[in-house]
């Protein structure tokens, strides 16, 4: 009797299991007809009709109207997830192109990163988070100043790694075009020893004044590292899953996408535990917003082993798992191997968020060339 009703409900997991495949490849509802025609006739349509109404009182099936068929629940992409984790799917030109484009010896980690988010973004065709520790021997290479207005200036700083970041800082007056150039001549100067420009005595003080507090500003920022760097994009493909283009469920997408710690924290917990993670509906505890139609998969990478970082693909609900799975596997498998690979090749340490810096031989980060160009001049 006992093994009778275990083939039963085996039988049922793989009816919920076939039903959940074919709506995820349609859309549109399941009936116990057309699941026969599609790899189900060893099966009578009055035993699946059985099966579906079990299902549906577990709470796995729903029907929009009585005669109709039925539709996964979140609690049925849950268990398809689940049951679906070991049978990664990846199409040989996925991987040959993951294999081409990551395989890449460089010491700009952040560009690196940034185009790898942008690979698997075009893979997928969702969003893509990714977590990153700090990495060291980073440094300043190029600072651009753009004229917001009479009083400001927008600074960006280059770093080595590819690094972009943008500071506002304020000028006494109206800076002009040319001004402006001398003064970008002027840190390049500073941070290579080359080509000292010609500039007055007002405009000297304040370029220097300015490449001091854009370096302290950088060395602060950059020294204090209490969050995971995060990478991401590819909000914009959200928009081709029928799901999201119900103005509420976009805002859902989009309220996750712009909670960068809401993600990190999703990040966090699949890199603290290893493993791949899969957070489906209300699984996604963001605070005061339906999720009800949104999925997260996460899968950690490694650098000499230990897991330093995760990737996290967003999408709808209805999105292919065992492809995705086979993607995330192979893209971690290949990116933790290319990493260790440069961080050895180049001598970059890194450092996770508020601990020890860990890797090669040096504790402390080494943030700017230490010659003595890039030192803060002492004007007083």
């Amino acid at each position: 009797m006992a093994t009778k009703r275990k083939q039963k409900s085996e039988r049922q997991q793989e009816v919920l299991i076939g039903l959940v495949e074919l709506y995820l490849l349609t859309g549109k509802p399941v009936g116990s007809n057309t699941l026969k025609e599609s790899g189900f006739d060893h099966i009578s349509s009055a035993t699946i009709r059985n099966y579906f109404a079990t299902l549906e009182k577990e709470g796995f099936l729903k029907q929009q109207h009585a005669s109709g068929g039925r539709i996964p629940t979140t609690k049925a992409f849950k268990l398809y997830a689940n049951a679906m984790a070991s049978f990664q799917q990846i199409d040989p030109k996925d991987l040959e192109l993951i294999q081409k484009e990551l395989n890449q010896d460089t010491r700009e980690i952040a560009h690196y990163l940034q185009s790898a988010s942008e690979l698997l973004s075009n893979l997928i065709q969702g969003a893509i988070f990714l977590s990153a520790p700090r990495f060291d021997q980073d440094l300043v290479t190029d600072i651009k100043v753009v004229a917001i207005d009479a009083k400001r200036c927008l600074v960006v700083i280059v770093t080595d790694f590819g690094i972009v970041k943008t500071e506002v800082l304020y000028t006494p007056k109206k800076l002009s075009r040319f001004a402006i150039k001398r003064i970008e001549n002027y840190f390049h100067f500073r941070l290579t020893g080359l080509d000292r420009p010609k500039l007055s005595q007002e405009e000297e003080d304040l370029a220097s004044n300015f490449y001091n507090e854009i370096m302290i500003r950088h060395i602060v920022g950059y020294s204090n590292f209490s969050a995971e760097d995060i990478y991401k994009t590819g909000f914009s493909k959200l928009i081709r899953f029928p799901e999201f283009r119900d103005a509420s469920v976009l805002a859902t997408g989009l309220s996750i996408f712009e909670n960068t710690n809401f993600m990190r924290k999703l990040l966090g917990k699949c890199t603290r535990e290893g493993t791949l993670k899969v957070w489906i509906g209300e699984d996604l505890p963001l605070p005061s917003t339906s999720t009800a139609q949104s999925s997260v998969i996460a899968i950690p990478y490694f650098i000499h082993g230990k897991p330093v970082g995760a990737i996290a693909a967003l999408g709808p609900i209805r999105i292919p798992y065992p492809k995705i799975f086979g993607i995330l596997h192979n893209f971690s498998q290949i990116l933790s191997e290319v990493l260790t690979r440069n961080l050895y090749k180049y001598k970059i340490t890194f450092r996770q968020p508020k601990s020890e810096q860990v890797e090669m031989q040096s504790s402390h980060p080494k943030l700017i060339e230490q010659s003595d160009f890039p030192q803060l001049e002492d004007k007083t």
